[in-house]
């Protein structure tokens, strides 16, 4: 893998307006659920109208020194790093630390999303979230997108695969 294609940003706008642009840039349909802090992931769903496996995570990954990936899973799933590791053909990954992360995407943790990070790092959608109205963030905290999760995968040209527990 190759260092992702920078994605249309401006230096003015906020995080949560990259990603409402990259939302739009993407055609899919979408709706915006703004709701304010909640303390664990059943409230969080809750707030959006979507079951907690719904609610999806986007992991930034690094494959190696400046090479990321977006990982997007249910929330009630966790990364199986053994089935990652596979899937990419490695024998390492690293979680980068939070200022990295934010680094590589131009989101503090909690509000990494594909749509509108400062590149366009390759995505892989774990299959169980296949078929799916799903909840994913959109750049802020309590900020989040109704989405298909097939139309996310599409749009994104997601690779799907089983990479979850």
């Amino acid at each position: 893998m190759t260092d992702a294609e920078p994605t249309p940003t401006s230096a003015r706008s906020t995080p949560h307006e990259r990603s409402l642009a990259g939302f739009e840039r993407s055609g899919i349909d979408y709706a915006i659920t703004e709701h304010g802090p909640v303390n664990s992931l059943e409230e969080a769903a809750a707030a959006r109208g979507v079951q907690p496996r719904d609610v999806i995570k986007t992991i930034v990954v690094r494959i190696s020194e400046g090479n990321y990936i977006f990982v997007l899973i249910g929330g009630d799933r966790q990364i199986d790093w053994t089935k990652l590791r596979h899937h990419l053909g490695v024998s390492r990954l690293h979680m980068p630390s939070a200022d990295e992360a934010f680094e590589a995407t131009g989101f503090v943790r909690g509000t990494i999303t594909p749509f509108g990070a400062l590149r366009a790092w390759p995505v892989i959608a774990d299959s169980h979230i296949v078929d799916r109205t799903v909840s994913i963030g959109a750049g802020d905290h309590g900020v989040a997108a109704t989405v298909r999760a097939n139309d996310v995968i599409e749009a994104l040209g997601a690779q799907v695969a089983d990479v979850s527990e």
